[in-house]
């Protein structure tokens, strides 16, 4: 067997160490008639505190965006992985003037590339100037299931948050509506990615918004070599320029119930498929 190196050692004491005064702590309580909430729940809290860790989630530190393309998804666990320690890249000074910049489709026509908004309140856009949307994006293979669609057309940068940029990324005030129908905007998203989990992400930039701060929002899904539905969905990075909204993290492009082929997005129902909520 291995030597446990010294670091590993400390981690596993400071472990037991917490681990002992939180039972004892929740045995004082409960004799005070104290906090219902399980041991088994605290201890995990306290774990992933020393640790870092968590327990439905890599427990490899995902420290660039270089490295997303190679994490899998497994049944059942958090499909939200922090990158950077949940701490954005971006750079409060780089807000210039209020735009997006909209990248070019590759080879494959995939929006592989990041596309970058810099936001201010002007462009929180009104919901009832939605028109029908009709791009197929690379991997788009609707399907429903239990009477639901399980793909969304996502976009990088959210309708709710574009009022008034153009398709050439520039700002126009005579464009009342956010962005719509634009090939460089699209992916082949899941429902449940989009509307269960990006739009918690999107409501934190528009809250920001709402209080006039200016926020730089980066989008980008992620692909694997030359499959044409982003396994990973997106990477998703916001910066207000005041520091008061700061994220940066990875969606999984998974759906409950369904298992995706994202060499061609198309999929197959699997019942067994969980997603952590």
């Amino acid at each position: 067997m291995p030597k446990r190196n010294k670091r590993t050692q400390t981690t596993l004491s400071s472990v037991i160490v917490a681990v002992l005064l939180v039972i004892g702590g929740l045995y004082t309580n409960s004799q005070h008639g104290g906090s219902s909430k399980s041991s088994s729940d605290v201890i995990s809290s306290v774990i992933n505190s020393v640790t870092g860790g968590s327990s439905n989630t890599p427990s490899k530190n995902v420290a660039s965006q270089s490295k997303l393309a190679e994490l899998d998804f497994k049944s059942g666990s958090n499909p939200v992985v922090a990158v950077n320690h949940n701490k954005a890249t971006l750079k409060a000074s780089s807000w210039k003037t209020n735009h997006v910049t909209y990248q070019n489709l590759d080879s494959l026509n995939r929006t592989s590339s990041a596309n970058i908004g810099y936001l201010e309140k002007r462009n929180l856009a009104n919901g009832s100037l939605r028109v029908r949307q009709y791009v197929e994006p690379t991997g788009w293979h609707q399907k429903f299931v239990d009477g639901e669609p399980i793909l969304n057309r996502g976009h990088l940068m959210a309708y709710s948050i574009s009022k008034g940029i153009s398709a050439n990324g520039q700002y126009d005030p005579s464009d009342q509506s956010g962005d719509q129908n634009n090939p460089k905007n699209l992916f082949t998203q899941s429902a449940y990615s989009n509307q269960q989990l990006q739009t918690k992400y999107e409501e934190m930039i528009r809250s920001a918004l709402k209080q006039n701060q200016k926020v730089i929002y980066e989008a980008q899904p992620i692909f694997r070599g030359n499959e044409l539905m982003a396994r990973g969905g997106v990477h998703l990075q916001a910066l207000s320029t005041n520091g008061q909204l700061n994220f940066n993290v990875y969606i999984f492009n998974v759906q409950p119930k369904v298992k995706f082929d994202y060499a061609t997005g198309r999929s197959t129902i699997d019942r067994s498929m969980k997603v952590a909520e």
